[in-house]
């Protein structure tokens, strides 16, 4: 007897959260996770291919020091975050510390890649120029894993401030989960210091 009233009682708070929402948000949630996942997949790929191009660079004789040091400095702050937490236990203000890292370290990558043109010699090198066209395909594939993360981070909030899931998800605690915007200023083209200058000084 006891247990088939337990059954019911589990059978009744079932149908209960299932009209309240909590098996959708459940499952938004973690095609939100499968997303993010993609996400960090790219951006670590990208991590791993900027060492070659800057070395590909400085092999070229190119001096902008600067710029290698803001691309190292930017990519070591990415892998921190990205190593942060495992990528499916990240909290949503994990997830923002490592958006920023990303926008950051893309604006350094833009300015790696003008480099070629204040230096001719770099179009002729084709170390550089192969990992250049890869780098193209790595940022489209971030593009395309940053807009499937956005659409999945949309339908999970929205549904996350609808009632009546919205009194599940307080009571439940359900977070709302940042989207991956670009940077203020990502549409600007990169500079870069005048060589010119740079010799003087030196």
């Amino acid at each position: 007897m006891k247990k088939l009233f337990l059954l019911i009682a589990l059978f009744c708070l079932a149908s209960v959260l299932s009209g309240c929402g909590y098996n959708t948000l459940v499952a938004q949630q973690q095609k939100v996770k499968a997303k993010w996942s993609n996400v960090e997949v790219q951006l670590q790929r990208r991590a791993d291919l900027i060492p070659n191009l800057v070395k590909a660079a400085q092999m070229s004789a190119v001096q902008e020091q600067e710029v290698f040091g803001q691309i190292a400095e930017a990519r070591s702050k990415l892998l921190n975050t990205l190593q942060a937490a495992p990528s499916e236990e990240k909290t949503p203000e994990q997830k923002q510390a490592v958006i920023e890292a990303a926008n950051t370290f893309g604006g350094t990558i833009g300015r790696l890649l003008m480099l070629q043109e204040q230096y001719p010699q770099l179009r002729s090198n084709e170390l550089f120029m192969n990992l250049q066209y890869e780098l193209a395909g790595t940022e489209n594939r971030i593009a395309v894993a940053r807009t499937d993360y956005n659409n999945a981070v949309q339908e999970y909030n929205t549904s996350l401030n609808q009632f009546p899931t919205l009194i599940t998800a307080k009571i439940f605690g359900f977070k709302e989960e940042p989207l991956f915007r670009a940077q203020e200023g990502a549409q600007s083209v990169p500079s870069l210091p005048d060589p010119n200058s740079l010799r003087k000084s030196n």
